[in-house]
């Protein structure tokens, strides 16, 4: 179990997913949609997650970073179970800008109702002396080094790489991989030290993904399709799976939380299916394991519509994945307790641009007999789709955020741009499978302005931040 004091110290995911230690309260990124105009910055929402709290599903603290524009979105601590370093806390929550190529330090421990900006590292810093953009994914090392995936150059071009930061100044070292070692596109990354690999994913360059998104783009190579697999200890390259046309936009990644275990899982966006890999002899192999089918559609885009995975992530005790279509708005959770026989369990729709009696018309549908209800909560219609998740260290309680990025927002849900997005509780029933939305948690986001709320942290850890060694 982790110490009262913050010390990092699960000795295990099962000691985590068994400690009993509820989260009481989530930090959110948020990001002002119309900076633009408004000139309001993007914040942090310190969100009240206690039922036993008289501020329970409140926002309670905002913290606002002093520019604007920044696109706030994924975060990571500056240390997590698999830190050497017992003296280490779990102190700072390190904060990039996807668009502003920015990265802020947050300090949560002083008063983690109340964080407060420790540091900021500038946008001339990753691009003089790292010559990256887009900073995304955060992850502490065991060495204690915090380690940040860059989807590009310094000039927005595809290029790759991941950064360095130094625990404790959190000045920049320089970059985990040999510049020779660049990747044309970059996302998400996972390591598994007991096997010696770490996982990446790719996107677009930043040039691409910020302006919106445009099939032309896809058809024009212009979006990635494979995964990479780098040796952990010699910080190469080696070995790259093209997932092909069944795994287009490969985003989301996540190995096993057991660190004995050489089984990961990413999920496709636009292709909407979810690949199983694992090594196999001497290499690793990836094959399909889950698809959510697109549905022929009236009123929309394009003729057809796509789930469109967003995210992903595996429950502390590897039974459970759970998936979001931001698109068609559902929830999948699949029992994944036997690797060779992934199963879906659960579905919950929360939203999505399918609703019935709505402006999309259905028109062929090989999952659905008939076109889903919209949900409220406390009155209140559900925004946008389901798309960042964050799951309880002991399973029950799925939290969920409904923006994708802001210039994607824009096109596929306005309203969410106009009246902010929501934050949601899914309560999970984790003997047999299935989900159940609570009707008494929501934060609406439309109370602060044009804000979408992206990526949930807990300051005791949660399923998409913590590693073992």
């Amino acid at each position: 179990m982790a110490s009262t004091d913050n010390r990092v110290g699960y000795c295990s995911p099962l000691a985590a997913f068994r400690s009993g230690e509820k989260e009481k309260l989530a930090y959110v990124t948020c990001v002002s949609a119309k900076w633009e105009t408004s000139n309001r910055p993007d914040f942090v929402a310190t969100v009240d997650v206690d039922p036993e709290s008289p501020s329970y599903s409140k926002i309670i603290h905002k913290l606002e970073v002093p520019n604007i524009g920044d696109e706030l979105h994924h975060t990571g601590w500056n240390a997590c179970s698999s830190c050497r370093d017992c003296n280490v806390r779990r102190s700072n929550l390190i904060v990039p800008g996807i668009n502003s190529d920015r990265i802020y330090i947050l300090d949560v421990a002083t008063n983690p109702r109340a964080p407060s900006l420790h540091k900021v590292v500038e946008t001339r810093e990753l691009h003089e002396h790292v010559k990256a953009s887009a900073p995304h994914t955060v992850h502490c090392l065991p060495s204690g080094d915090i380690m940040i995936s860059c989807l590009g150059d310094e000039q927005g071009n595809a290029k790759g790489t991941f950064i360095l930061l130094e625990q404790g100044t959190f000045k920049i070292k320089g970059t985990w991989n040999n510049e020779s070692e660049n990747v044309e596109f970059n996302y998400d990354y996972w390591y598994q030290p007991r096997h010696n690999i770490m996982v990446s994913t790719e996107w677009a360059a930043p040039k691409t993904f910020r302006k919106g998104f445009f099939p032309e783009d896809v058809q024009n190579g212009l979006y990635g399709r494979s995964i990479n697999f780098w040796d952990w200890n010699e910080k190469k390259l080696i070995q790259r799976i093209d997932l092909g046309n069944e795994g287009l936009i490969p985003l989301e990644v996540r190995f096993h939380h057991n660190p004995d275990s050489d089984v990961g899982y990413v999920g496709c966006a636009l292709s909407s299916t979810i690949f199983q890999f694992h090594k196999h002899d001497d290499s690793w192999t990836a094959h399909l394991v889950a698809r959510t089918l697109s549905k022929k559609v009236q009123n929309w885009a394009l003729p057809e519509m796509p789930g469109l995975i967003t995210d992903i992530l595996i429950s502390m005790d590897d039974h459970y994945l759970y998936v979001s279509n931001w698109l068609h708005g559902d929830i999948r959770q699949y029992d994944i307790s036997d690797s060779n026989n992934v199963k879906q369990v659960g579905q919950i729709f929360l939203g999505g641009s399918i609703c019935k009696d709505e402006k999309v018309i259905v028109t062929e549908d090989s999952e659905l007999e008939e076109q889903p209800e919209r949900p409220s909560v406390k009155g209140i219609p559900v925004r946008g789709g389901p798309q960042m998740l964050q799951l309880s260290l002991d399973g029950k309680r799925l939290y969920v955020t409904n923006s994708l990025f802001s210039a994607w927002d824009k096109q596929f849900y306005p309203e969410n741009v106009e009246k902010g997005s929501m934050m949601l509780l899914v309560h999970v029933n984790t003997d047999s499978g299935g989900m159940s939305l609570d009707q008494n948690f929501l934060v609406d986001f439309g109370q602060e302005g044009n804000v979408l709320a992206h990526e949930m942290r807990f300051p005791t850890g949660d399923c998409t931040s913590d590693i073992w060694e």
